[in-house]
Formats: structure tokens, C-alpha cells, sequence
């Protein structure tokens, strides 16, 4: 049972979990009232599913391997490598192992997604190889990763010719807020794990103007992701999600959640990093579940 949870831990199932949500959201919209029949769709989805998690599994256990010795500096128990419930070889292993089968994967969706998890793979691969050390442009990377799932949710719904040039709006506007909000996260990230970079060497931009004008940067990243959230609310455009009272309950509570850590962010010399990392987590997965129940919902 252990080894099983450090696996978990490991190759972090839970992101998975809402990289998958991402996708159906993306799909969904795509799609709006418009659904095809079960048996035309479940097999794209499966394998868009399946790209999603081998992928995202892969990278997580390089990213692990690649970051022992500043996981250990920073006391990441929460890390299986740093507590010895799995040996370094096994992260190498996992991900050599799943990485070529989240891309076999995505070549039976369509060529559109094919070529978005092929660039995403191998920008994961440099990021967990080299851009670990210049946070200030890996912070990007990781919300690039964040926003990505949404458009190739959609591109998923699409033949390969009409993916992503006809893509909904509210898909770019969701990828848009997950994009500023997981830059935000990152960054507020990089304060907690300060000491341990800065003993690596690691470019981050807490090392450059102190964490707590870093934390002021990641609490304004934060607010446009809440003010973008209430678009697709008040435009007709957006389908579903015009006047959708359930999509309203549920993104309000995601932008209180996300303008308190802000504030927090703002006015406290030392907020709880250790919270706020869970505490927006949380927060952006009941906004991905606010998009994917007004996709249901409205109309």
C-alpha cells in the first residue's frame, strides 16, 4: 500500500485528474449542445485521456529525479524520492516507460493533438532538464501546461483540418485563466521553495526581488483570471455559460478562494505558503468543474 501511494505521489495522479476534467471541459465546449453519439466519441476521448495521463505521469517522475538534491534541501517530505519509498531508477523507469505511450496515444485523436502532445512532451523534457534552473521562464512553462488540456480538449472534437482555428471562444477564454492563475500559483510556489533554490543556483524570481515583491507579482496574476472568469457570464457569445446560475455559484467561489490568497499575498510580510499551494489547488479545480458543469448546465 505504500508503495503504492509513493507511485501516486510520484507521478501526481491528482493532477492527472484535472488535466483529464481540462480536456472533457475543452471537448464540451467545443461541442456545446451539439454532443455526438457515445460510440463516435468514447474512443477519442479514452485516448485523449490516456495521453493526458501518461504524459503528465512521465514528466512529474523526471521532474522528481531531476529535482532530488533541491527536494532534499527544501525538506520536500512530501517528495517519495526524498523519503526513500522509491529509489530514483524507478522515477527513469516510469518515465521511459509511459512518456512514448502518452504520444503513441494522441496520434489515434487526430493530428492536431498528436503535434500539441508531441511539442508539450518534449517542452516538459526541456523544462525538467534545463528550465528548472531559470524558473523565470519555467514559471510559464508550467502555465502553459495548465492551459494547453483546454485546447486540446476542444482540438479533440474537431477533424484535424478545423482544429484550433475554429475553436469556441470560452475555450480560449478558460485556457487564458487557467494560464494567468497557474503563472500566479508558480510563482507564489518559487517562495516557498526559495532556500533551496537559491543554494542551487536556481534563477527564480524570488532570487532577483525578494519574496515578498514576488508574491505581490503572483497575487496580480491572480486578479485578471478572476475578473476573465465572469465573461463568458455576462456575453451572449458563450453559449452555455450565458446567464448559467450553477457556472456563476461555482466560479464566484474559485475567485474568492484565489482573491483572498491575493490578498493574503499583499498584506502579509509571511503568508502560509504550505496552505495556499493546497488552497489554490483546490480553487482551480472547482473553477475546472465550473466550466465542465456549465457546459451541462446551460442552454
Amino acid at each position: 500500500m505504500n508503495k503504492l501511494k509513493a507511485i501516486w505521489q510520484l507521478m501526481r495522479l491528482e493532477h492527472g485528474v484535472m488535466i483529464a476534467l481540462a480536456i472533457l471541459v475543452g471537448y464540451l465546449i467545443a461541442v456545446q449542445n451539439n454532443i455526438p453519439p457515445l460510440e463516435t466519441i468514447i474512443l477519442p476521448l479514452l485516448f485523449s485521456f490516456f495521453t493526458a495521463f501518461f504524459l503528465q505521469a512521465s514528466t512529474f517522475a523526471l521532474n522528481d529525479y531531476y529535482d532530488l538534491d533541491i527536494d532534499r534541501r527544501n525538506q520536500r517530505t512530501d517528495r517519495p524520492l526524498v523519503r526513500g519509498d522509491l529509489t530514483p531508477k524507478t522515477a527513469v523507469y516510469l518515465f521511459l516507460f509511459l512518456f512514448p505511450l502518452g504520444i503513441i496515444c494522441s496520434s489515434f485523436v487526430n493530428l492536431t493533438c498528436f503535434l500539441i502532445a508531441l511539442i508539450t512532451g518534449l517542452l516538459s523534457i526541456v523544462y525538467d532538464t534545463v528550465l528548472k534552473k531559470m524558473k523565470l521562464l519555467g514559471n510559464f512553462f508550467i502555465a502553459y501546461v495548465m492551459a494547453i488540456p483546454f485546447v486540446f480538449g476542444g482540438a479533440a472534437a474537431l477533424p484535424s483540418e478545423e482544429a484550433v482555428l475554429h475553436l469556441h471562444p470560452a475555450i480560449f477564454i478558460v485556457a487564458l485563466i487557467a494560464f494567468l492563475a497557474g503563472a500566479g500559483r508558480e510563482i507564489m510556489k518559487d517562495a516557498m521553495d526559495f532556500e533551496g533554490d537559491r543554494q542551487k543556483g536556481v534563477k527564480s524570481f524570488p532570487r532577483y526581488i525578494g519574496i515578498r515583491a514576488s508574491n505581490i507579482i503572483a497575487a496580480t496574476l491572480y486578479l485578471p483570471a478572476i475578473m476573465l472568469s465572469f465573461v463568458p457570464f455576462f456575453f451572449q457569445g458563450y453559449g452555455t455559460y450565458y446567464q448559467n446560475l450553477l457556472y456563476f455559484i461555482l466560479v464566484f467561489l474559485t475567485d474568492t478562494m484565489l482573491l483572498s490568497t491575493s490578498l493574503q499575498l499583499i498584506v502579509k510580510q509571511k503568508p502560509n505558503m504550505r496552505f495556499y499551494r493546497k488552497f489554490t489547488l483546490l480553487a482551480l479545480f472547482i473553477g475546472i468543474l465550473a466550466f465542465l458543469i456549465g457546459a451541462f448546465t446551460g442552454g
